[in-house]
C-alpha cells in the first residue's frame, strides 16, 4: 500500500512538473544542438511560449492558473533585470529578445515554479491548516521580495525574515490528498523541501548555461550553498502569493 501511494504521489508530482521539465529539456537540446536562424535565447522563448500554449490547449493548466503564471513571469523578469544590473549573474550569449541584458525566456523559469505550485495544489487537493492572518502574511511576502533588491544597499535581512517565517508558520500545516488518503506535513518543511529541489534544478540550469554566476565564468561549478537560502525565500514568496490568490479565487467562485 505504501509503495502504491508513493508511486501515485510521484506521478502527480511528475504531472505538476511538466512545464519545468520542458524548460530543462529545451536547455539541454539548445546547448547540444545549434538551431538555425535565431540565437539560442530566442529559440528558448519560442519554445516556452509554445509550451505554455500547449498546456492551456491540452487542459494541463487552467486559464486562472495562466493568470498566476503570468504574474510570476513579470515578478521574475523584474528581479532578473535588477540582479543582472547588479552583477549577481549574467546571460552572456546573444539574443534579439533581451531586455537590459536579460532574455525574456528567463521569466518563464520563475513562471515554472508557479506552474508547479498551481498544479500540485489542484492535483493533490492542497488544504492549509492554522494559516496565519493575511495582515501578517502579505507584508511578510512583500518584505521578502523587497529584500532581494535592498540587500545590495542596506543590511541583508534574509535570516531575520527566515526566523519570522518559522515563528509565523510554526503551527501551520499543509494537507494533501493521494488517492483517497489525506496526509499532512508542517508547511515550513514543505518550504525547505521545495527550495532544496529548486536549488538542484538551478545547478542543472547553470550546467546547461541558462545563466552564469561570476564563479562559473570560466568553467561550471556547483552553485554556492548560500543560494539555497535565496531559493527558500523565493519559494516562500511564491507559496504565499499562490495561497493568497487561491483564497481570493475560492471566495469569489
Amino acid at each position: 500500500m505504501a509503495i502504491k501511494q508513493l508511486f501515485r504521489f510521484g506521478w502527480q508530482q511528475a504531472l505538476a512538473c511538466v512545464f519545468p521539465v520542458i524548460i530543462f529539456v529545451s536547455l539541454a537540446i539548445t546547448q547540444w544542438i545549434e538551431l538555425p536562424f535565431l540565437p539560442r535565447y530566442d529559440w528558448l522563448l519560442i519554445i516556452c511560449l509554445l509550451a505554455q500554449w500547449w498546456m492551456i490547449r491540452s487542459g494541463l493548466e487552467t486559464k486562472s492558473e495562466l493568470m498566476v503564471i503570468t504574474l510570476f513571469h513579470v515578478i521574475g523578469l523584474t528581479l532578473e533585470i535588477y540582479k543582472v544590473h547588479m552583477g549577481s549573474w549574467s546571460y552572456p550569449q546573444e539574443g534579439f529578445t533581451k531586455v537590459f541584458g536579460v532574455p525574456l525566456y528567463s521569466g518563464f523559469m520563475y513562471a515554472s515554479v508557479a506552474s508547479y505550485l498551481c498544479q500540485a495544489w489542484r492535483r493533490l487537493d492542497v488544504k492549509l491548516m492554522n494559516w496565519p492572518p493575511y495582515l501578517l502574511v502579505v507584508p511578510l511576502t512583500v518584505a521578502i521580495y523587497l529584500n532581494f533588491f535592498t540587500h545590495h544597499y542596506v543590511m541583508d535581512f534574509r535570516w531575520w525574515l527566515g526566523a519570522f517565517v518559522i515563528l509565523l508558520f510554526w503551527k501551520t500545516w499543509v494537507g494533501f490528498k493521494v488517492g483517497e488518503i489525506r496526509y499532512s506535513m508542517p508547511v515550513v518543511l514543505s518550504f525547505i523541501l521545495i527550495g532544496f529541489f529548486i536549488w538542484i534544478a538551478e545547478n542543472i540550469a547553470t550546467f546547461f548555461e541558462a545563466w552564469s554566476y561570476p564563479h562559473q565564468a570560466e568553467t561550471w561549478q556547483l552553485v554556492d550553498w548560500g543560494k539555497l537560502s535565496s531559493w527558500l525565500l523565493l519559494v516562500i514568496v511564491s507559496f504565499l502569493i499562490v495561497s493568497t490568490l487561491k483564497r481570493i479565487q475560492s471566495k469569489y467562485s
